[in-house]
């Protein structure tokens, strides 16, 4: 039975909602009226903002200088493919995970023996390395190396039974970006480690910067711990005793994840897109170090109105609002199902 809540005790739940929503909205707010401001009110001191006049002007400049919608376009692709191929890694683990759990570690080496064999791995990556002047001159070398550094806890995470495996994987979501930032670089890079002159084929000169080939499957893996995360827990609210009538029907592996568990999961699924297309959407750090011009997304489009000539702040709001205003209006539009998505299998 429910307990009813006095009415002062609401009020001052409402009045603390609303000042956290407007203490919130409040940056986006001054940033929309800034990019109605010209370049001398938006600098102005103390702030005349809200009393002279409007514009639409740094809208016109803004789009006439970078080709706003090419930019929509490269975050489009970027979003919608990335999201499109996690689905396809992350339903099929989810209901490994959800389903056919592990229940215990598969190997039978303590977590001291798998930290020794890691640690020597480190160590003799750092030895073969130093001992090539940090410059590996044959790649089946540092082929080598880079599977002595893989390997070991590419083993160790396989044995893990499924409750270490997740937190296994939410886990990397907890790295800072820059700590990766060198070694995908390297990977992008025609100078990296992948692509080299191996004699029978010869991919030096390509390289995925700036390119789609690069940037969707980069970030399929940045947010694909947290799509198998969410899509695990809705899977575990639906009844084993469902997916085992269908298998005793005769659905094939295929049939029981698409067209029965998808359906029944559908709030979720659609709960986790949306979750991920706004971080796919408000992804930053790579895309400014990864992308220049042809793949370039919106976040990259914003840092072009900031440069050593000094901050365009109008037209630096302008362009913020520009890049937001999309996924705001996708925000509005289904927060009704992103909320029934998360709560989903909340209530019995």
């Amino acid at each position: 039975m429910a307990r009813r809540q006095s009415p002062r005790r609401t009020l001052l739940i409402t009045i603390v909602a609303w000042t956290i929503g407007l203490l919130m909205f409040f940056p986006i707010f001054w940033t929309a009226v800034a990019a109605f401001k010209s370049e001398s009110d938006a600098y102005s001191l103390p702030q005349t903002v809200l009393s002279t006049p409007w514009t639409f002007e740094n809208f016109g400049i803004v789009q006439d200088r970078s080709d706003y919608f090419r930019y929509v376009f490269n975050t489009t692709v970027i979003v919608v493919l990335s999201t499109l191929l996690g689905l396809m890694f992350a339903i099929p683990a989810a209901w490994s995970m959800a389903f056919a759990p592990t229940a215990q570690s598969r190997s039978s080496l303590s977590g001291r023996q798998w930290l020794a064999i890691i640690f020597s791995g480190l160590v003799i990556c750092f030895l073969g390395l130093y001992f090539t002047d940090w410059k590996p001159s044959n790649a089946l070398v540092g082929f080598a190396l880079l599977l002595i550094f893989v390997v070991p806890g590419s083993l160790w995470a396989w044995s893990q039974n499924t409750s270490g495996t997740l937190l296994w994987m939410l886990s990397t979501k907890m790295m800072p970006p820059a700590g990766a930032l060198i070694p995908i670089y390297l990977i992008f890079n025609r100078n990296g480690l992948v692509f080299k002159d191996w004699g029978w084929i010869n991919l030096s000169d390509y390289n995925l910067i700036d390119s789609f080939w690069g940037m969707v499957p980069l970030m399929t893996l940045l947010n694909l711990p947290i799509i198998i995360w969410m899509l695990f827990t809705y899977f575990k609210e639906i009844p084993v005793g469902i997916l085992e009538a269908a298998r005793m029907d005769g659905a094939s592996l295929w049939n029981e994840l698409f067209r029965v568990l998808t359906p029944m999961a559908l709030p979720g699924i659609a709960s986790t897109c949306l979750l991920n297309i706004i971080l796919a959407w408000n992804e930053a750090f790579w895309s400014l170090n990864l992308t220049n011009k042809y793949a370039a997304p919106l976040s990259f489009f914003i840092s072009e109105y900031s440069s050593p000539e000094g901050q365009f702040w109008a037209k630096l709001s302008a362009a913020s609002i520009m890049a937001i205003a999309p996924i705001l209006v996708i925000g509005w539009f289904s927060q009704k199902q992103l909320v029934r998505g998360l709560t989903f299998g909340a209530v019995k």
